[in-house]
């Protein structure tokens, strides 16, 4: 009796230790910033209302701004959401209608180029330009084969191309990830957000803020490890010299997540591609770098 009442608590103990909730925390609230404009920004946008489709099996987020007559579609990585392209779709929305999606957990490219495809032709959208970075900017070399008569202009930034590094560099922590609990998983990528990725961003207290935030319950394990297996899902890109989309990549000199040989890599496949490097911006050059940002896109887009 002694021995199953024993066993009963070790269960009941390793159940309360796996399914311990991950601790909420709020963009505002994580903000180190003395001036508060950017924040404030970003809650203000927050309020305006989203707008949801159920497809592939689940509920897709979105946002969609302005009336101009082309429209943009911004895709963002791994960790993100509608929300981190705030700053660009403000400045956009002037002159064209601007979109921005948040992924559900779905994990494949050609399932997330069908949830996106479905917002298009809900929103009755028959071409865009798309804006992807990261994994969007993977996901937008995706659509832009598969898709190429909807795409009017791509914008690969702080992208790869198909390879198999990324896949042979994390493969393991991702299949151990799957069986850790959230807490876990969440707290991991917290802590290389704080070591690596944010002192690359400048230790921009908005970038800091909103990637912090998606590790405090805004993004589920669930959906960080389906972006993942997208990452490293391949696919048949467009021929760069036959396409007739504009291209263009986006990179940073310092990039802690895509290194230096994918960037080269990208580059010398999509040969017709103009490029833009940001000095000293790491992954997220958008988030804490939007003056330029913004200026590199409007001169490509309205051309």
């Amino acid at each position: 009796m002694k021995k199953r009442l024993l066993w009963l608590i070790l269960i009941v103990l390793i159940v309360a230790v796996y399914l311990y909730p991950v601790p909420k925390k709020d963009a505002l609230d994580l903000y180190t910033g003395t001036d508060k404009t950017l924040i404030n920004g970003l809650a203000a946008f927050r309020k305006q209302p989203t707008s949801t489709i159920n497809t592939q099996g689940y509920d897709w987020t979105y946002l969609v701004l302005g009336k101009g007559p082309k429209t943009i579609l911004f895709l963002h990585g791994m960790t993100g959401g509608y929300d981190f392209w705030w700053q660009q779709m403000n400045a956009l929305s002037r002159d064209y209608r601007v979109i921005s999606v948040t992924y559900p957990p779905v994990d494949n490219l050609p399932s997330l180029g069908n949830g996106i495809v479905a917002i298009l032709d809900k929103e009755k959208v028959d071409t865009t330009a798309i804006v992807g970075s990261s994994l969007g900017g993977y996901l937008t070399q995706y659509l832009a084969a598969t898709y190429p008569n909807r795409v009017t202009k791509a914008v690969f930034g702080n992208t790869f191309p198909n390879n198999d590094s990324l896949k042979e560099k994390n493969g393991t922590k991702v299949a151990v990830a799957t069986w850790l609990p959230e807490w876990l998983v969440m707290g991991g990528l917290r802590q290389n957000l704080l070591d690596v990725v944010i002192p690359a961003s400048e230790n921009n207290p908005l970038a800091g803020a909103q990637l912090l935030e998606n590790t405090y319950g805004r993004m589920s394990k669930a959906q960080f490890l389906a972006r993942y297996y997208c990452v490293v899902d391949k696919f048949h890109p467009i021929d760069s010299k036959q396409t007739a989309i504009p291209l263009l990549i986006l990179e940073s000199d310092n990039d802690p997540l895509v290194p230096a040989d994918l960037r080269m890599k990208l580059k010398q496949y999509y040969t017709t591609a103009q490029v833009h490097t940001f000095h000293q911006k790491g992954h997220f050059p958008y988030l804490n770098g939007p003056a330029e940002y913004n200026a590199v896109l409007t001169a490509f887009l309205s051309k």
